[in-house]
């Protein structure tokens, strides 16, 4: 049986060997922090380029300085790896794949159930395994610790598992790794305890709670929450823009309200790792239950239908001017799904960019962030950012800003535009209007 607070001495020691696997917009963050208050660190990914290139003391993420990377491999703190069967060297393994949905809206567990696969077959005594991928709750019980415990280990005795789900916000100034508060929990006593002692050297904050099938469901609550609520705005714009009535200028009034109201903004649909995908996964597994989550299943359905609406007041807006989408010169502003961030995840933009290109149009698109399209598995569009200059703008039948981030030229693109449609206000709300700047 291990010894916990021999376990735990070690870890405030920094005698303890980290290991983050998946090394993305979780857990490359979750690196840096770890290395940057002594730990050192092994960062596993199946993407060999990315880890020569960390390796080199580069980062690929654009708010995640390569000056933080470089300092930790010169330091010999920190280094990456695509050898999974290194798995057995870190005394904590920290698990940060993505889970995505299928073509059919269920979890798609295959990183997770691989992860986990490639840590049983590693595991030793001692080691701590810490799942923080998004997931169902029950997840940590059903799929991760039948796997493990396929090795003849007991969990809380030989080896410790904790659930402590991802809060990263990309390109957030006022919160990072840090400073977000950590939930966690463990299937035993003796799990919890050894995991909130580690993450309480690099957190501010831990938030112990009573189990991991708690810890999952909060982090599906956070992003159930902000779903449905994006969802109600999304579907009053569409509501007001019937009754000639601007959904920004009510919510602006709405907000002045001191309590009992929290202002959320409609868009062009949502995108990122979170709030897109993760009230599926507690959908599908309501299903088990013999519960139906008609809430989620409705939000789901407009959310998923803003892209849609957006090109829809983008015809609306070239029919009024005698011209229609077949063969319009359309340029789309912003590709990454959040503002000023390289972010390309689930981006609303791809949808955006591709159906009028299969109704006919011509579309390109800039971002100061993203020099190309993401090809993912639903959409391989090639195209590359164009600069925006008076003389490109004006050779665009449209102008429809999807992410609106700071360093467009926003007077340029309204003085140089012939129809701007907007889809999140920027324009307006620079004061920059006129009858060819239209509300989407």
């Amino acid at each position: 049986m291990s010894d916990v607070e021999e376990l735990k001495g070690r870890i405030t020691r920094r005698d303890y060997l980290v290991g983050v696997i998946g090394l993305g917009y979780v857990g490359l963050p979750l690196v840096l922090r770890f290395g940057e208050v002594g730990f050192r660190v092994i960062g596993f990914d199946i993407d060999a380029v990315k880890v020569e290139q960390l390796n080199k003391g580069k980062s690929y993420i654009e708010h995640v300085p390569s000056a933080r990377v470089q300092a930790l491999v010169e330091s010999r703190r920190f280094e990456a790896t695509a050898d999974l069967a290194r798995l057995r060297e870190p005394d904590a393994v920290v698990i940060c794949v993505p889970t995505p949905l299928t073509r059919h809206r269920d979890p798609d567990l295959r990183y997770v159930e691989n992860t986990a696969d490639a840590v049983a077959a590693a595991l030793r005594r001692d080691q701590l395994v810490c799942l923080e991928s998004t997931t169902y709750p029950g997840t940590t019980d059903e799929v991760v610790l039948p796997r493990l415990r396929a090795r003849g280990l007991r969990v809380g005795e030989d080896f410790f598992l904790a659930f402590s789900p991802e809060r990263e916000d990309p390109g957030n100034t006022q919160f990072d790794t840090a400073t977000i508060p950590k939930v966690v929990g463990g299937v035993t006593p003796a799990c919890l305890a050894l995991a909130t002692t580690l993450y309480s050297q690099a957190i501010k904050q831990v938030v112990p709670v009573a189990s991991t099938r708690v810890a999952e469901a909060t982090k599906i609550l956070e992003n159930v929450y902000r779903a449905v609520n994006i969802a109600l705005v999304n579907e009053l714009k569409m509501a007001f823009e019937r009754m000639d009535i601007n959904v920004w200028d009510v919510i602006e009034a709405a907000k002045t309200k001191p309590f009992g109201f929290q202002p959320f903004y409609p868009g062009p649909g949502l995108g990122g790792h979170c709030i897109p995908i993760d009230p599926f996964y507690l959908t599908w597994k309501a299903r088990e239950y013999g519960v139906a989550t008609r809430f989620i299943e409705l939000a789901g359905e407009i959310n998923s239908g803003m892209p849609s609406y957006v090109i829809h007041r983008l015809m609306n807006a070239l029919n009024e001017r005698g011209k229609a989408l077949r063969g319009a010169r359309v340029l789309v502003l912003g590709a990454a799904y959040k503002k000023d961030t390289d972010d390309p995840r689930e981006p609303p933009s791809l949808e955006i960019v591709e159906e009028p290109i299969q109704k006919g149009a011509v579309v390109e698109y800039s971002d100061p962030h993203l020099p190309r399209l993401p090809f993912v598995r639903r959409h391989q569009i090639d195209l590359s950012s164009v600069v925006l200059t008076e003389a490109a703008l004006k050779q665009y039948d449209a102008v429809l800003l999807v992410t609106d981030h700071s360093r467009f030229p926003y007077e340029l693109i309204h003085r140089s535009a012939s129809l701007i449609v907007d889809s999140r206000n920027a324009f307006r709300a620079r004061g920059l209007t006129g009858p060819h700047v239209v509300p989407a």
